[in-house]
């Protein structure tokens, strides 16, 4: 994943795609290479993705989930040839950049990204916000309503404000025990 020595220009960039085609084009892409013989200029190519909690049925599912949807990272060195090569593998339409020319990812933002898509503990995947209305639907304050105080993603808690004896008093739930409003 890092740059070897005398690879100066080597670089990682990130390419657009049709959403929902990442895998499609990272796999297609991958053929070219190998085919147009440029295993020499064109390294890696990557859909970063990482692990995350939902819940479906009422049960929690570890899955993976595409970090930038709509995007594939390709590790290489950048001239005409292997632009073309990418630039014109089906269903990509062009590389994130200004104008015509690819501009490469910064080597921080190339670090965090593996580091985050090689993180151990999945987070959970909590589509509510600080500040939404929830009904508890488990638990010692089910059918209790409150809005939501806090999120805890890492841990996958939530602090709800419940109203009682006249003040909000907050609760921390599993984010399973609430269901919005």
């Amino acid at each position: 994943m890092a740059k070897q020595k005398g690879d100066k220009k080597r670089h990682w960039y990130v390419i657009h795609t049709y959403s929902g085609y990442e895998e499609a084009v990272a796999r297609n892409l991958r053929q070219r290479i190998e085919s147009m013989g440029m295993q020499d200029k064109i390294f890696q190519v990557i859909v970063p993705t990482e692990k995350k909690i939902r819940v479906k049925g009422g049960k929690r599912v570890e899955e993976q989930v595409k970090i930038y949807p709509g995007y594939v990272l390709v590790d290489m060195i950048v001239d005409d040839e292997s632009w073309y090569v990418v630039r014109n593998t089906p269903r990509v339409t062009g590389f994130v950049g200004s104008g015509t020319q690819p501009v490469p990812m910064a080597e921080e933002e190339v670090q965090k990204l593996f580091e985050r898509m090689n993180a151990e503990t999945p987070t959970h995947a909590i589509d509510l916000q600080v500040g939404d209305a929830v009904v508890i639907v488990d638990g010692p304050f089910k059918d209790l309503e409150g809005k939501i105080g806090e999120v805890d993603e890492e841990r996958g808690k939530i602090k709800v404000l419940v109203p009682m004896f006249g003040r909000e008093t907050p609760v921390e739930l599993d984010f399973v025990q609430v269901r919005s409003i």
